[in-house]
């Protein structure tokens, strides 16, 4: 099995580089050891395999809607990559106790709270899932972003190499401060989260949340707790 994850990542990764013009060194700054939940926003079908090919050899888990299996060789792929089925428009709470076990054995799980594509690359709306497990696993959040890649069919059709750059923000702790996760804290946690990585997307790219004066840091925990994880 480690030669096939090797093998997979590797050659996903020569593709993709020869597909796209990667901008990929604030990858870096991801932590090498340590549990962790990468808040990522999703453009198209072309996201997984960039990040997590080029975060290899990191161990990652990715959350993914149950549907991704269905199609032959995306199963293959995230079988490889461990990835963790999750059953859209509801409390999928195996699917975050498999998360949760990732992240105790020291695992990356990346997240897209958008839940789907956006396709033309602004930020949607997002969904709280990712605060039950940041919550419940204690685990640091760090907001990653991907732009230029949103129309790739159309510039590789063009023979240009799309150029993809890809930004990595500031981790950061959910802390609710002693309150109940009411759907209200919850909703606003996910706001606070969606804000951390629309501020690193050009202004035409945040989409739900283009006004950055809504954004608020009321259950963001930063500083050297969080900083250490590096």
């Amino acid at each position: 099995m480690k030669l096939s994850v090797h093998v997979v990542n590797r050659t996903i990764k020569f593709v993709i580089r020869m597909m796209f013009d990667m901008q990929d060194a604030e990858l870096a700054r991801v932590p090498q050891q340590g549990p962790l939940i990468l808040a990522v926003n999703h453009v198209n079908s072309m996201d997984a395999p960039m990040g997590l090919s080029h975060l290899y050899p990191r161990p990652v888990a990715a959350i993914a809607k149950v549907e991704t299996w269905d199609n032959p060789l995306f199963r293959i792929l995230f079988n490889v990559w461990d990835g963790i089925p999750i059953r859209r428009g509801e409390a999928d709470l195996s699917a975050i106790r498999l998360a949760q076990e990732a992240l105790a054995a020291g695992k990356i799980v990346a997240v897209a709270p958008e839940g789907t594509r956006s396709r033309h690359g602004c930020l949607q709306e997002g969904h709280p899932g990712i605060v039950l497990l940041a919550v419940r696993s204690g685990a640091p959040i760090l907001p990653v972003v991907y732009y230029g890649h949103a129309d790739y069919k159309e510039q590789l059709l063009h023979f240009r190499r799309p150029r993809v750059q890809i930004v990595v923000g500031q981790p950061f702790y959910l802390d609710a401060g002693g309150k109940a996760l009411s759907r209200d804290v919850r909703d606003q946690m996910t706001a606070e989260i969606m804000y951390q990585m629309a501020a690193l997307l050009p202004p035409h790219f945040r989409g739900h949340y283009a006004d950055m004066k809504q954004a608020t840091q009321a259950y963001l925990r930063f500083g050297p707790q969080a900083a250490l994880q590096f």
